[in-house]
């Protein structure tokens, strides 16, 4: 399957992404820096996956990061990432109310 859809959990890509988005992501698609992408860690299991900012490519995968700086849980605490797919579209919610 090409493409998946994920569901945000968590506050660790707020402002840009937030608990309870839906996003559209695609596999097999080359990641660049600057990219949201769908990731995992080896070590927490293929089975966790992880929606982060791709940073730059280091040696065993790529250094990931947390949009939110004090939610954790990115390369600092994991170290490199192996990428699964791109992001593609922010699906819902349709809009967001501002503050």
């Amino acid at each position: 399957m090409r493409w998946m859809v994920v569901r945000v959990a968590g506050p660790s890509m707020v402002p840009t992404l937030y608990d309870g988005d839906h996003l559209l992501a695609r596999r097999g698609q080359r990641a660049t820096s600057g990219d949201v992408v769908l990731a995992h860690f080896a070590d927490t299991g293929a089975e966790i996956l992880v929606v982060k900012r791709a940073v730059r490519p280091v040696a065993g995968g790529w250094w990931v990061a947390s949009d939110n700086p004090y939610a954790g849980g990115d390369s600092r605490t994991h170290g490199p990432a192996t990428i699964l797919a791109r992001v593609v579209w922010r699906y819902w919610p349709l809009l967001r109310r501002r503050s």
